[in-house]
């Protein structure tokens, strides 16, 4: 009976177990880590990709889509979706600065941003790492790369699918963070995620999470790769920098003293000094009298204008409350400043002062032409310009916009902050400019 009742056992056992399911994923093999590997390399050749990021889950995701250029750097894109918040507009960054144009009442729906961006109303904004929109910025620059990269040992191969029609191998891999915000301190942090690698080594999607915990999905439209045109603040459209013409040359060298004839000149300038001093000005300057005066409006503080006098290569400021002008569009500054005593003047100690110089020495010493080379040319007020930098050792990087009659209309100052101000000038008689008042003398002493 005992053995009858083992061997029922035993059979019933027999009948009810099932092996153990077996694991479907596994090493990759020196094929899959070659292509792997090369990942990066083969987007830094392909150049471009069209992108649509989803960041979050539904009810409160983000949507970017448009476009990257690991070449240039330069990623452009369209943030909206219901997450979308403070974020919700247009954004251009490179690996240094991120430029945003914000547009609130936005339609929610996802869509690429304008091939030509608009060329107001862009600001500089802080990059918070490791979270929200910059590290989405960071990870998609960082698919990019010059170098093939070392493969994870744990790297594991998932199986196959189709994206699009395309073939593809689904991998498993740590994806590291942008090498170039990395420090020795702050190591790039090693994150698992899923990949979409086709058999030319072209990444066709991902999935993952950013340093946050946030999930993020990247798809890439490979064959979407239209040529980015970078915005004002982070240099303008593309040229090919080459030596200057004879003709060029001429105009260049003439400048100082066709400034001087003209006599000054009124203008509007655009300073993303930080994230919290994105400044426009209006104002005039005097070549004749190496002088200027504007007033300057912060975005975000329409009700409060700083009131600017430059002389000698001092400045002067005071600060006014205003009624009118905006701080996109701020009013030129009034005349005279009836009731405004302003400080005596020191040395300026900010981009905008150093830019406001830098014009004003145009009518000076001429530049070397040697130190010149023609980036591109442009149109500026309906105007042909070429678009010149002057790349003398231990200065400013500068750049000139100067029209076929060899005067200037525009003046570019790259910025502690990797981005670029400008003056743009219309050259022409501007009124009696108030003057600054010299700081005083230094008192004797008597022993």
């Amino acid at each position: 009976m005992a053995a009858t009742a083992s061997a029922a056992a035993l059979v019933a056992g027999l009948l009810s177990w099932a092996p153990e399911p077996a694991d479907p994923t596994r090493p990759l093999s020196a094929a899959e880590a070659e292509r792997l590997a090369a990942m990066r390399v083969t987007a830094y050749r392909d150049v471009r990709s069209g992108v649509h990021v989803t960041l979050g889950g539904a009810p409160a995701r983000t949507e970017l889509v448009g476009w990257v250029d690991w070449a240039r750097p330069l990623v452009y894109l369209d943030v909206s979706g219901p997450g979308a918040g403070a974020d919700r507009g247009l954004v251009q960054a490179t690996r240094a600065a991120l430029v945003a144009r914000p547009h609130p009442t936005a339609a929610p729906t996802p869509a690429p941003p304008p091939l030509v961006p608009p060329a107001d109303r862009w600001q500089l904004r802080e990059r918070p790492p490791g979270r929200g929109l910059t590290a989405v910025l960071d990870l998609l620059l960082a698919l990019g790369g010059e170098r093939p990269d070392p493969v994870a040992a744990e790297a594991r191969w998932l199986g196959q699918e189709a994206t699009a029609g395309t073939p593809v191998e689904v991998l498993q891999a740590p994806l590291p963070a942008d090498p170039t915000t990395a420090t020795p301190a702050t190591p790039a942090p090693a994150r698992q995620f899923r990949l979409w690698l086709d058999r030319d080594a072209r990444l066709h999607r991902l999935t993952g999470r950013l340093p946050d915990d946030t999930p993020v999905t990247v798809e890439l439209q490979r064959s979407d790769r239209p040529t980015l045109r970078p915005v004002d603040a982070l240099g303008g459209r593309p040229g090919l920098p080459r030596a200057l013409t004879d003709a060029e040359a001429d105009r260049l060298t003439r400048l100082p003293a066709r400034l001087r004839a003209a006599g000054g000149a009124a203008l509007t300038g655009t300073a993303p000094l930080g994230p919290t001093a994105n400044l426009r000005a209006a104002g005039w300057l005097s070549w004749a009298g190496s002088s200027a005066y504007l007033a300057a409006g912060e975005v975000g503080n329409p009700g409060r204008r700083t009131l600017l006098r430059y002389q000698a290569g001092r400045v002067a400021r005071v600060e006014v409350p205003v009624t009118d002008g905006t701080a996109e569009l701020p009013a030129p500054p009034p005349l005279p400043p009836a009731g405004v005593s302003g400080p005596p003047a020191a040395p300026g100690t900010d981009d905008l002062d150093w830019l406001v110089d830098a014009a004003l020495r145009a009518a000076g010493t001429p530049v070397a032409v040697r130190s010149a080379v023609r980036l591109r040319g442009d149109r500026l007020a309906g105007r042909t310009v070429d678009v010149v930098e002057l790349r003398a050792s231990r200065t400013p990087q500068l750049r000139y916009w100067i029209d076929r009659a060899g005067l200037l209309r525009r003046v570019e100052l790259r910025t502690g902050r990797g981005v670029w101000a400008q003056l743009d000038l219309t050259p022409g008689r501007v009124p009696a400019l108030p003057t600054v008042t010299p700081p005083p003398a230094p008192r004797p002493t008597h022993r």
